[in-house]
């Protein structure tokens, strides 16, 4: 079973970092390139920062300003984003989407919560 599942959200106080992982099973991780979602209340979706197999990436620079830094680990089938200096603009749901590099297959993760609240 192809499966693409977040993990690490939660409530984070204003300044406080978290570190989302989205672990792939059911596909050969490394022909994939990850890309990092997140969707605000009320909001459209919007990419943060991709990384392919290779372990090259592209990011937003807004996100990227020191505060967010993507990574990969083939050997675990894991993609990490590391989150620093949170705002409560930063609050969303956040999704990791694999897409082939050989076809137009896709899959998503179900996504996970992150909250920036004092």
């Amino acid at each position: 079973e192809v499966q693409l599942v977040e993990s690490g959200g939660g409530l984070v106080q204003p300044g406080g970092s978290l570190r989302l992982s989205c672990e792939a099973s059911g596909f050969t991780f490394d022909d994939y390139t990850i890309v990092w979602f997140r969707q605000a209340p009320g909001k459209e979706r919007e990419g943060i920062s991709c990384i392919r197999g290779s372990g090259g990436h592209t990011s937003r620079s807004d996100f990227m300003q020191g505060r967010f830094a993507i990574s990969r680990d083939n050997n675990q089938n894991t993609i990490s984003l590391q989150m620093n200096s949170l705002k409560p603009e930063d609050t969303a749901v956040y999704y990791c989407k694999g897409s082939s590099r050989y076809s137009d297959v896709e899959y998503w993760g179900q996504g996970t919560l992150v909250t920036v609240s004092s």
